[in-house]
């Protein structure tokens, strides 16, 4: 069957494993059937997904002006700390910002080739985790604005990471130390400010992922140095096709790609 539509990140689901979806315009493919198959994707043009235009995509599947605009793509997005709605302050789109960053937010932990922090709110929950391919994750502050969890995420900095081994996580290695360990270590640090912001009664969840096997050496497959390739699935885990010959295709990365996907 062959299909043609611009790239965005897959859809997921929480089951034992997760099950992935990618949209595909007027359909749905549901990908873990297709593990086992040959996949042929092929780089067509490209869409920026806010103007629609044929034009390099520069990053988070916009063109360069849109993403320099956008309010989608503010510095607060992947720095919570620097969110300033909650003072009336505008970035871009102070009424979007408002409705995105006044709102709960949650200080989580991650468990993938290390122990990480983070930021989401609570219906990124547990997309967020997946997209990020943590085997294990679980909030420990419920905060009202995305400020002050970006204010906690930035002290506890000193003592976790806040980003993901990629190739480690694609590899299916999985640090040893525990979520809950590491929760206590944390309960231990937190400044009297932050305490009113604790969640004392939370979980780890556990997340599987449909791979058949992980590969040793991983190699990253670029549409713009290859726009054409074909290759057996072997697995998909965060936003990553994993094929039997251990390289990578990074769904959310090629945002804004039109391609056709062949199996």
């Amino acid at each position: 069957m062959e299909y043609q539509s611009v790239l965005k990140r897959m859809e997921v689901e929480l089951y034992q494993p997760v099950k992935y979806y990618l949209d595909m315009g007027e359909d749905f493919i549901i990908l873990n059937q297709l593990i086992g198959n040959e996949l042929e994707i092929e780089f067509k043009k490209y869409e920026c997904l806010s103007c629609g235009e044929d034009l390099p995509i520069f990053a988070q599947g916009l063109c360069k002006k849109c993403y320099f605009e956008s309010p989608h793509t503010g510095e607060w997005v992947m720095k919570p700390e620097l969110s300033k709605a909650h003072l009336g302050i505008e970035h871009r789109n102070l009424e979007f910002e408002k409705e995105v960053q006044l709102q709960p937010h949650f200080v989580y932990l991650a468990k993938t080739s290390d122990i990480k922090v983070g930021v989401t709110r609570h219906s990124q929950i547990p997309t967020r985790w997946i997209d990020q391919g943590a085997d294990e994750a679980m909030v420990i502050f419920e905060t009202p604005n995305r400020f002050i969890a970006g204010q906690i995420e930035v002290f506890l900095k000193q003592y976790l990471t806040d980003k993901t081994g990629w190739q480690k996580m694609l590899k299916g290695v999985t640090t040893e130390k525990d979520l809950l360990e590491s929760r206590e270590m944390i309960k231990k640090q937190i400044p009297e400010d932050y305490k009113k912001y604790w969640i004392e009664e939370t979980e780890p969840v556990k997340i599987e992922y449909p791979v058949l096997q992980y590969p040793e050496k991983i190699k990253s497959i670029n549409l713009e140095k290859t726009p054409r390739f074909k290759k057996k699935l072997a697995g998909i885990k965060g936003q990553y096709l994993i094929f039997e010959d251990g390289n990578v295709f990074n769904i959310r990365n090629h945002s804004g790609y039109v391609v056709s996907l062949k199996f």
